[in-house]
């Protein structure tokens, strides 16, 4: 006999209250800090998503809590600590700082729209902050993933955690989600401006180098758009920057265990790229819109290192679009594309009604 679904406890309904709109930002996570504890909460989060590692669990249980976590997790923590500011994680930082920029930008075009920000791993998890927007009474959210492209094992991650809430909630918002935003014009332009304003402050190297986040080979056989999706980036964002195919080079970064992953690999290359007798390259990485271990530790450290030791001279890490204004206003555009239809514009007041009203009747009249 099936269980009944456990829903929870709803706020008391109130039939006078102003219904909310809300824009939930997310991104993939952090640890609560760079500490071997920290970081194996947060990895254990991450590498149990099965987006994220398609192997059966009672295969890749085992193998993750007795013999990957104790020893990655420290590792990992020192990476980390390489990057951790003042005031804690970067990207924590960058994406809290997004979601405000971003309401600001709405409410400077006329919209009345809540912004959260959440993490698809650690905190501020999506559940926690879809429970206080429910009650701040949204009734309507935007899910607006930081992923341009998409795959599987980040933005139909997001997706899962939202459905996996909304299977507990029995009074359920409206829910709209943006999947992909690779193509975007003001995304490619907010990009090109970055990189060419670092060229402006510091000079432009010999070859330009986009690096993305790797996934699977395997995930491209079985349909998953991003590979496809990251070379149109590449390509459109050369196209911006009148770059010749030979000035650039698309490869893919953070690979993990023995699996064919997407190629070429980033260290690879920029092996092959100082071997060659390149003396400068810049590398920009344009799927990540917020700075993080994977940009600050892994190319502007490791990268750097790497290139140096094949025989480079210099490679210019270029940040992520983080909060320039032209990457706010790319990303208040796209929000409002997909708030379309929803009342977010402030209700006139009675006054400004019967001078319309007024102007109306007088139109009218004149005709």
């Amino acid at each position: 006999m099936a269980a009944f679904p456990s829903f929870q406890q709803e706020p008391e309904f109130s039939h006078g209250r102003a219904p909310a709109i809300a824009v939930l930002y997310c991104n993939l996570g952090t640890p609560d800090e760079p500490t071997p504890a920290a970081v194996r909460r947060y990895l254990a989060e991450f590498l149990t998503d099965p987006r994220v590692v398609e192997l059966p669990g009672a295969l890749w249980r085992p193998l993750l809590h007795g013999l990957i976590l104790p020893f990655r997790a420290g590792k990992s923590a020192a990476k980390y600590a390489k990057i951790w500011s003042a005031d804690g994680s970067p990207l924590l930082l960058w994406t809290d700082k997004q979601a405000k920029l971003l309401q600001g930008w709405l409410g400077e075009h006329g919209h009345r729209v809540k912004v959260r920000f959440a993490m698809r791993y650690g905190n501020p998890s999506i559940a926690s902050q879809l429970d206080a927007l429910k009650a701040e009474g949204a009734t309507r959210i935007l899910i607006l993933p930081a992923y341009p492209q998409y795959a599987g094992s980040t933005t139909a991650s997001a997706i899962d955690a939202v459905a996996a809430w909304s299977a507990r909630i029995r009074n359920l918002p409206e829910l709209r989600f943006v999947n992909r935003y690779h193509d975007d014009r003001g995304y490619l332009q907010a990009l090109a401006r970055r990189i060419q304003e670092h060229w402006r402050q510091h000079g432009r190297g010999d070859h330009l180098v986009m690096s993305f986040h790797g996934v699977p080979e395997r995930s491209l056989h079985l349909g998953d758009p991003y590979h496809c999706e990251c070379q149109k980036t590449a390509r459109l964002l050369a196209a911006h920057l009148l770059l010749d195919p030979a000035a650039y080079t698309l490869s893919f970064q953070s690979r993990f265990g023995k699996a064919k992953w997407l190629e070429p690999h980033t260290d690879a290359t920029l092996r092959a790229l100082a071997r060659r007798g390149v003396a400068r390259v810049d590398v920009v990485c344009p799927g990540f819109t917020a700075d993080c271990l994977e940009t600050l530790e892994e190319i502007a450290i490791e990268g750097r290192r790497t290139f140096l030791a094949s025989g480079g001279k210099e490679l210019h890490y270029i940040p992520c679009l983080n909060d320039d204004p032209a990457w706010i206003a790319a990303l208040g555009a796209l929000a409002q594309r997909h708030l379309a239809g929803w009342p977010t514009q402030e209700a006139p007041d009675a006054d400004t009604l019967r001078e319309s009203r007024a102007a109306a009747m007088a139109s009218g009249a004149a005709r």
